[in-house]
């Protein structure tokens, strides 16, 4: 029989990248992926742990699962694993724990437990395995040998892969995949766990990367997205002094490869139709980058720009790298060359010691910018940050509507940004909407045929979109906006447009 194996991730872009990395190992070794845990054999659950509420659903779903399927080998991963292996191999159902340091063995560790004819060098369960646990922020080792609950935990310093694989998000699997082309951080934000339970920068190499978009691109797809944990300092951990493809042979000038070269090396050596860039730091955020952005065609017109604060003092106990006036500067450059660019920003609220004052500097500062959306965090104590040790910790309830005050904010302004869209015509890729059959079964419910016939669209300024009509996933279409309804414009597909789904 066939072994079979279940993935859940949680959290970020990079975690969901890791988990179709284990998704591709697993399916490599003949297993079969099922299409729920309740069906698998082996249930991985790749982890986050940036936030406590991150720690609680791990800790649910692992419960979940070996509530409604008992015998299946429950495997915990991602950042969670690295950060405390322990509290979670002591959970009910927890066969083996294998922290980021491991990840990219895990197929290897796991399957000996449950596939017969296994090459007896496999690793075991009576194996000796050495597991270093975080505490206060510095890696402390000590061994176990506990035959029913194996953790595979190392220092995560000196791990050196890259684990990646596209991602297909369900919703746009057709559509928009994502690549991880970096991982770890070499900041130290005294907030962050990330450091510790990823390790330091590293970059996937150049070729491997135009390998990757090449193989996408001859797969059918239009737009990918490229990410990373800090993915500003992409290539800085290789070798300095290469040569970098582009079109017609040629190479560039010898230097140290950055952000900028690498995106063009993507646009001078593949035919990828639309490249996405995620969340980008604003120290990385170089008039170079800024301008190449702006200029191509190519390049979705989208800049995520971390914020955290716009106050000079909590940034500063933030251990940020920039102060509000370099953010500041940084932002009204980019709306300077892209009047139309979606500009987005990650926000904490709560930070220990933020004063009423500090964070009314915070919403003046957002206020002023020309943001289109925000992502508003309340900020979360991890263990072995130098920030859980703070004085003066920020009241939840204070932090809260701190959290409703700007998150209000945010959507005004994303409001705002796609009012000034209508009459207008935008270039949008469609996506993996409603099927024929689930519209056949809403109007057989009483809905409409009219009412269920539409196609979901994503604009390259990163705005949902809908109009009438039925059309396949996977084409860039001009469409004539109308209508804001619901956080979504409404449009109308010009005329001129044919290849009907």
């Amino acid at each position: 029989m066939v072994a079979t194996f279940y993935v859940q991730n949680f959290g970020c872009r990079a975690t969901q990248a890791d988990g179709a990395a284990i998704e591709r190992q697993l399916k490599e070794r003949g297993l079969e992926q099922t299409s729920a845990s309740g069906e698998a054999q082996i249930v991985v659950l790749n982890t986050c742990t940036v936030t406590a509420s991150a720690d609680q659903d791990a800790r649910a779903a692992i419960r979940r699962v070996h509530r409604e399927n008992p015998n299946a080998q429950i495997v915990v991963t991602g950042c969670y694993a690295q950060r405390s292996p322990d509290e979670l191999a002591s959970l009910p159902g927890v066969t083996q724990v294998i922290g980021n340091s491991h990840k990219h063995q895990l197929a290897e560790i796991a399957l000996p437990n449950i596939c017969e004819g296994q090459n007896e060098s496999a690793t075991t369960a009576s194996d000796f395995v050495a597991v270093e646990v975080l505490t206060s922020g510095r890696q402390g080792r000590r061994p176990t040998t506990d035959d029913q609950r194996q953790v595979f935990v190392s220092d995560i310093f000196a791990h050196t892969e890259l684990l990646a694989a596209p991602v297909f998000e369900a919703a746009n699997e057709r559509t928009r995949p994502n690549l991880k082309i970096q991982d770890g951080c070499d900041n130290r934000c005294s907030f962050c766990v990330i450091p510790f339970v990823r390790g330091q920068s590293r970059s996937m190499k150049l070729e491997q990367i135009i390998a990757e978009v090449n193989t996408l691109v001859s797969a059918g797809y239009r737009e990918l997205v490229i990410s990373g944990i800090n993915l500003g300092r992409w290539g800085r951990d290789l070798q300095r002094d290469v040569r970098l493809p582009v079109s017609g042979n040629r190479e560039t000038e010898a230097g140290t490869p950055d952000l900028v070269s690498l995106i063009r090396a993507i646009l001078d050596t593949t035919s990828l139709e639309k490249l996405r860039i995620s969340s980008v730091e604003p120290m990385d955020w170089s008039d170079a980058l800024i301008s190449l952005v702006a200029e191509s065609p190519r390049i979705a017109k989208h800049a995520h720009v971390p914020m955290q604060s716009g106050c000079d003092a909590v940034l500063r106990r933030m251990h940020r790298k920039y102060r509000p006036w370099h953010y500041r500067e940084k932002i009204e450059k980019i709306r300077a060359a892209m009047p139309t660019a979606a500009i987005g920003a990650d926000v904490m609220v709560g930070f220990p010691g933020e004063t009423d004052a500090e964070f009314e500097e915070t919403r003046r500062m957002i206020e002023a910018l020309p943001f289109t959306y925000l992502h508003v965090f309340t900020y979360s104590a991890r263990p072995g940050t130098p920030a859980a040790s703070m004085p003066r910790q920020v009241p939840v309830q204070i932090a809260r509507e701190r959290n409703r005050i700007l998150r209000e904010l945010g959507m005004r302004k994303k409001q705002v940004f796609m009012e000034s869209f209508v009459g207008k015509t935008v270039d949008a890729i469609t996506l993996a909407g409603e099927s024929r059959a689930s519209r056949a079964g809403a109007a057989s419910n009483g809905a409409s045929r009219r009412d269920c016939d539409y196609t979901e669209c994503l604009t390259d300024n990163y705005l949902p979109l809908r109009f009438r009509g039925d059309r396949k996933a996977n084409q860039w279409l001009p469409i004539r906006v109308d209508s804001v309804e619901d956080t979504t414009l409404i449009g109308t597909l010009l005329n001129n447009c044919s290849d009907q789904a």
